[in-house]
């Protein structure tokens, strides 16, 4: 299954996130190194969101990466959540249908 963890970020989350960006970074990629996180990064025009892709039985692994993430306990993201997503389609499909 795949899990969406989205983010609402600060209005000045680009000057911000300077400080907190590299610890950010290591999180991620040993998640994604353990085969967690898929993807992510921020949206843009403007970047007021971020979404990183999760994939596992539960969303357990994307809420954790949410509660231990250095721009969450920083401030730089003012709203979190973790949704799933039933992708269908595509060659990492959890759930091809054709």
């Amino acid at each position: 299954m795949h899990y969406l963890l989205m983010y609402d970020l600060v209005p000045d989350y680009l000057e911000r996130r300077g400080t907190y960006r590299d610890a950010h970074l290591a999180l991620a990629w040993a998640a994604t190194e353990r085969g967690e996180l898929q993807l992510g990064g921020a949206l843009t025009e403007p970047v007021d969101t971020a979404v990183l892709l999760f994939k596992g039985d539960t969303p357990e692994a994307a809420e954790a990466f949410a509660r231990a993430d250095p721009y969450v306990l920083a401030g730089l993201v003012t709203r979190w959540r973790v949704r799933p997503w039933m992708t269908v389609v595509g060659e990492g499909a959890a759930n091809p249908v054709r």
